[in-house]
């Protein structure tokens, strides 16, 4: 009798082996003796086969592991490269290791200096928690007022490396560490030797390094995110150089540390990264979703700009849901985490309105309002291109409706914002208050030699030839998905995330700070298989890459060469001379109002209350400064007296040098005042007329080459001096 083997199981996956001869065995054995070897047989192959599927996966694992090991390497190989690289360039641009307290704090122009004051206010104080209810309720920025000013001026980055600060000494001291190096410096100027201390103990030093680690780390989020879109380290390591070599028009962190931007702008990297993330995977986790909302609440939290940035990203998101390229429940999930981080920010900044009455927050509550909808909205008879278009115009005066409304209702209709700075340009509408804004250096349109000098690090031309081939793609895959059931779209534009980065970067054009960075990124492109592989399977890829290096560098170097080459040294004895006066001369509680950037400075250096300051975007500020500004215009002295005495002003501070100088055509503050004011253009300027006759309205208290301090005579010293 022939016994047959009993089948091992379907999942073996043994090659078929060579027929065996068996012998006849013996009638009358038991059966289910010889099935013993069968059954061994069976069992070796199987654990054969999970062993090589187990190394299989090893290896699989080790060759992950190996690539993940060496972008992070590389990631904080160059994050420690642009770390050195800002303090270099920092320190030989103000000789910072060497200038005393007060002059370091001089440093900190314009609304730096109020962001510092807060910082020095919370390390000062006796505890950390009375310095926060000291900045929470403050009656020295804007005098007599008592306004919160973590929530005003979005303090959580001062308030966190303060706590840091007072930890870190805190334990260095617990252990007798010395955490800084002191030592007298000789300079020009009175006194001629001044204290200059060195370490991350100083509160000056420990502030700005902070800053300058956050940002080393943003060039390594560069790097990694680079890598990811163009799914290799070489795109990675090109968006790194193209940063370096257009180092001067990608950021002002170097020149100006303490900008709200230089906070937020390495968690924009970051959320665009997951979101990236998000959007190129089919298989998302929670946990995803999650980092999404927490990085969009880092961004915010530093800079009301940011929510305009979000606003901008939003309206890429949307538009491409809408023709297809990001299924609903994906994008549905990543307006929730948008929508929860609105609310979060909103609960952290103690209720701020402004974030519930941005466009941001509008086009979000649209965009949940179109998807609730997508299926009614879908049953209309008409094309498919119609069907966009009524989604996009339902979008667009939807948010802008709904912005309107809310700003309303939450009182913050006259609270300008970037969109409102943008609208001036383009309708090229003025007032006093756009006007104090356009007419900044800062915010000036972009020059014109910007795009050639791009041009010259091969940067523009290199990301042009990308954005021709990623809309040449896009249009072809529109036009088929436009013939094609929607929910079957996702299988024809698989390179969807593509078009969703370049609407993002040519949106944010008017942003010079964030365009270049998000062109250097879009550079890494060049390296992408997807875009480029058949160019890349005609010729050595790594040889075209090094090329395009090569020719980069040969003006980027220079670029390099020429910040290198900067040495500047910080001195401002005139203001120091001001400050110090002010400090020995007058009361402590004697109010000031003058110019934005030097009241800043006196409430830092001084501690004495001010009646107006640079962070000038809340409506009644702008009404005080309009006031203060008066000083400059053609009024009466009486007139701008009585106005100064009812702010509670002791001492205003005049500059000679605002009295006549002009930035550009339309830009001096006679310019300014003659168009809000024409009833008194035939008048005198004012402030000429101070320099010659100050009384007696006014008495001069300290003058020196710049500055002038005028006491505001009350009436009883009118009298007295009459």
């Amino acid at each position: 009798m022939v016994k047959h083997k009993k089948k091992c199981g379907e999942a073996r996956l043994e090659p078929p082996r060579t027929p065996r001869t068996r012998a006849r065995e013996p009638e009358g054995e038991d059966p289910g003796v010889d099935e013993a070897p069968g059954s061994l047989d069976c069992l070796a192959g199987l654990l054969a086969w999970v062993l090589a599927w187990l190394w299989e996966k090893a290896r699989t694992l080790q060759l992950f592991w190996t690539r993940l090991d060496a972008t992070l390497g590389l990631a904080a190989f160059v994050g420690i490269l642009h770390w050195i690289h800002l303090t270099t360039l920092f320190e030989t641009d103000c000789h910072f290791s060497h200038l005393s307290t007060l002059e370091r704090e001089m440093s900190f122009r314009n609304e730096m200096g109020l962001y510092y004051s807060y910082f020095k206010t919370l390390i000062e104080a006796p505890s950390f928690l009375e310095g926060l209810w000291m900045i929470m309720n403050d009656r020295l920025t804007e005098y007599p007022l008592v306004i919160n000013t973590v929530k005003r001026f979005h303090l959580y980055p001062e308030v966190v490396l303060a706590f840091w600060y007072r930890t870190f000494t805190g334990i260095m001291n617990l252990f007798e560490v010395e955490t800084k190096t002191c030592w007298n410096v000789t300079r020009v100027g009175f006194p001629s030797e001044v204290e200059s201390c060195e370490g991350f103990g100083d509160p000056a030093y420990f502030y700005v390094g902070v800053i300058f680690i956050l940002n080393g780390l943003m060039m390594g989020l560069l790097f990694i995110y680079a890598a990811y879109l163009s799914e290799s380290q070489l795109g990675g390591l090109i968006t790194v150089l193209c940063y370096f070599f257009n180092h001067g028009e990608a950021t002002r962190v170097m020149w100006a540390p303490p900008l709200r931007e230089s906070f937020a702008c390495p968690f924009l990297v970051l959320q665009m990264y997951i979101l990236t993330m998000i959007l190129r995977s089919s298989n998302n986790y929670g946990k995803h979703y999650i980092a999404l909302c927490l990085a969009n609440v880092a961004f915010m939290l530093p800079w009301e700009f940011a929510q305009f940035i979000l606003f901008t990203q939003m309206a890429s998101l949307f538009t491409m849901y809408v023709v297809g390229y990001i299924e609903p429940r994906k994008f549905q999930k990543i307006v929730y985490m948008n929508m929860v981080s609105v609310v979060l920010c909103c609960i952290l900044m103690f209720g701020n309105p402004v974030y519930l009455s941005s466009y941001y927050s509008s086009s979000l509550l649209m965009t949940w309002v179109i998807i609730l909808k997508r299926n009614k909205i879908h049953r209309f008879r008409v094309s498919e291109l119609n069907l966009w278009l009524i989604q996009g115009c339902a979008w667009w005066l939807g948010t802008i409706n709904l912005k309107l409304l809310t700003s309303k209702i939450l009182g913050v209709s006259d609270h300008i914002c970037l969109s409102d700075i943008i609208a001036a340009r383009i309708l090229r509408y003025a007032d006093f208050d756009t006007l104090i804004y356009t007419c900044a250096p800062e915010s000036y349109f972009m020059e014109q030699v910007t795009p050639l000098r791009y041009t010259k690090t091969l940067l523009l031309p290199v990301v042009m030839v990308i954005t021709c081939f990623i809309f040449k793609k896009t249009i072809h895959d529109v036009l088929r998905a436009l013939s094609t059931n929607t929910y079957l779209r996702k299988k024809l534009l698989e390179h969807g995330e593509l078009l969703a980065f370049a609407a993002l970067a040519i949106l944010i054009l008017r942003l010079k700070l964030f365009l270049t960075p998000h062109i250097c990124v879009m550079a890494s492109l060049i390296c992408s298989r997807p875009l480029f592989g058949w160019l890349f399977n005609r010729v050595h890829f790594e040889n075209v890459i090094f090329g395009i290096a090569i020719m980069m560098s040969i003006q980027g170097c220079a670029n390099l060469q020429n910040q290198w080459r900067i040495r500047g040294e910080f001195i401002n004895l005139p203001q120091e001379e001001l400050l110090h006066w002010i400090k020995y001369n007058t009361r402590p509680d004697a109010v000031f109002a003058g110019i934005m950037p030097t009241m800043a400075s006196i409430k830092l250096s001084t501690l004495h209350p001010i009646v107006n300051h640079p962070h000038y975007e809340d409506a009644d500020l702008r009404a005080r400064t309009k006031i203060v500004y008066s000083v400059y215009s053609r009024k009466s002295a009486k007139e701008v007296r009585d106005k100064l005495i009812e702010l509670l002003v002791n001492y205003y501070v005049l500059e000679e040098a605002w009295c006549f100088v002009r930035t550009k055509p339309g830009c001096s503050m006679l310019e300014i005042w003659d168009m809000e004011d024409p009833s008194n253009s035939a008048n005198p300027s004012l402030c000429r007329t101070l320099l010659q006759d100050e009384r007696p309205y006014f008495t001069t208290v300290f003058q020196n080459a710049v500055y002038r301090v005028l006491k505001v005579n009350r009436e009883a010293d009118h009298i007295r001096f009459v």
